[in-house]
């Protein structure tokens, strides 16, 4: 068999290893000039950084079995330490925002649990499909608590208002916490059962998150397989549905028995030749939001303590700034200096999009001066990253038009969809490489896994582990755990 890999990224990389370790012969095609995708890193300044903060945790043995596979010893654990910014302050999160609430602030504390309350007696039936992100928030928390700690940053990151933001991607990333399980998590911690989106450890490689996916294009090649770099693909090729291999940007046409496509969906379905209108409409209505990161160099070995910081302003741009100098010591070295990344979102049609790199490096530094997160230390340099298309945009309805799309492609032969990118899904790492190995085993077995079913609520589990210090540690096994059926066909 020959298989064609769409993409290098967690997802894509995943799942041509788990091939090319069962001999099948594997091209994988990126189109940028490294392995990673969104999960990349890069040298800057004599220090290594990702594209952003790329913290790795999950409970699935078999992801976690094939990432220690992968990365063996050389990683660390590392202790989250992760900010809001707002009103002119910073909140430890998670957890530690209720906790301040409830224990050092009675009258807000009283306002919040009356806003709840409200809303408990206001709405006793559950949230419809077709709910807003703003609707299923403040169902859970109470509409104080969506206006503190929600509204502003998810209006940054999606540019859309949050009543027109579906509440699918509360219902993935938030799933069952609510404000009783997250005051119960904050005044009793040892008693409440810690929620997936709190961990407050996780596994770091030391080589940057885009380690991982080097060393799985290394162990590729051993197995005969090719990782073919800055080769993008212009479409797949198939005869009435059944898919004969891909079309390169240079027109050179390579045949393949199967396709795993990790592009991006609408990009995919673009390149095909007679595609139904309907099917066209609906690739017409999904977007996906850009990320630019702004790296600055500064002369300082000690900034503030967090990983990550989520910056709760709606007069400042800045939506998540990461500090590296806080996540594994060999990403910087013997280096005295701290690289931080600044994180906008946009359109490609908002004038920041456009905007002079010099220009968006001073806008960063001042954000940042303005919160106090830099104050006289002396900037070396920057460096800007665009990022096209990195969050599938949830608006409203959106899952009727990958329905639709999916439908269609559910019925060509030879075809398989993974990630974040593929399937439309807001997918963190952990999720994309159960893709990859999902998509691996029902070629390789004859299996019937439904990858459009996979996604950040995913919790079936053949095996729970954890990876700590000494490796994989088994935890108490759920022979069946809520896997939802998503009505999606087909998730930084």
């Amino acid at each position: 068999m020959r298989v064609a890999v769409i993409g290098a990224g967690p997802a894509g990389m995943t799942a041509a290893l788990q091939l090319s370790r069962d001999g099948v012969e594997v091209d994988v095609y990126e189109a940028d000039q490294c392995v990673g995708g969104l999960a990349r890193s890069l040298d800057l300044w004599g220090q290594r950084v990702d594209l952003g903060p790329h913290r790795f945790f999950s409970t699935d043995a078999r992801v976690n079995r094939l990432w220690l596979d992968v990365v063996g010893d050389r990683y660390a654990m590392v202790d989250r330490l992760t900010r809001i910014y707002f009103k002119r302050r910073f909140i430890a999160y998670p957890l530690k925002p209720l906790n301040s609430i409830f224990s050092n602030n009675l009258p807000e504390a009283a306002l919040c649990l009356a806003s709840y309350l409200k809303q408990q007696l206001r709405f006793r039936s559950p949230t419809t499909d077709d709910a807003s992100f703003e609707t299923w928030i403040v169902r859970r928390f109470g509409r104080r608590l969506f206006e503190m700690f929600f509204k502003s940053y998810s209006e940054k990151l999606w540019g859309i208002p949050c009543d027109e933001l579906s509440a699918d991607f509360a219902a993935q990333r938030i799933k069952q916490f609510s404000l009783p399980e997250a005051v119960k998590s904050a005044l009793w911690p040892r008693r409440a059962n810690r929620h997936k989106t709190l961990a407050d450890r996780f596994a770091y490689p030391l080589g940057g998150t885009g380690s991982v996916y080097e060393s799985m294009a290394d162990r590729l090649r051993e197995y005969g397989g090719r990782v073919h770099l800055d080769c993008p693909v212009r479409c797949v090729l198939h005869d009435n549905r059944h898919v004969r291999g891909i079309e390169l940007h240079q027109g050179r046409l390579e045949y393949y028995d199967h396709v795993i496509s990790t592009m991006p969906l609408t990009s995919l379905v673009r390149g095909m030749a007679d595609v139904p209108v309907e099917v066209q409409a609906a690739v017409d209505s999904l977007e996906f939001r850009n990320t630019m990161l702004v790296y600055l160099h500064v002369d300082s070995e000690s900034l503030f303590a967090d990983q990550w910081l989520y910056i709760h302003a709606p007069e400042l741009q800045t939506g998540r700034v990461t500090n590296f100098r806080n996540w594994a010591p060999p990403l910087h070295g013997r280096r005295q200096t701290t690289i931080l990344a600044v994180e906008f979102w946009c359109n490609d049609s908002d004038p920041i999009w456009n905007a002079a790199d010099d220009r968006l490096i001073e806008q960063a530094t001042g954000e940042l001066r303005s919160i106090g997160l830099l104050r006289d230390e002396r900037m070396l340099a920057g460096h800007v990253v665009r990022l096209r298309r990195c969050y599938p945009v949830y608006r409203r309805g959106y899952h009727e038009h990958v329905e639709r799309i999916a439908d269609y492609l559910r019925g060509f032969r030879g075809l398989t969809l993974i990630g974040r990118y593929g399937t439309f899904k807001y997918n963190n790492q952990d999720h994309s490489i159960l893709m990859g190995i999902l998509a691996a085993e029902n070629l390789l077995d004859d299996r019937a896994h439904d990858l459009w079913s996979v996604n950040t609520d995913y919790e079936t589990f053949q095996e729970k582990a954890l990876i700590t210090e000494t490796g994989l540690v088994s935890q108490p096994t759920r022979q069946t755990a809520a896997k939802r059926p998503m009505t999606i066909a087909g998730s930084h």
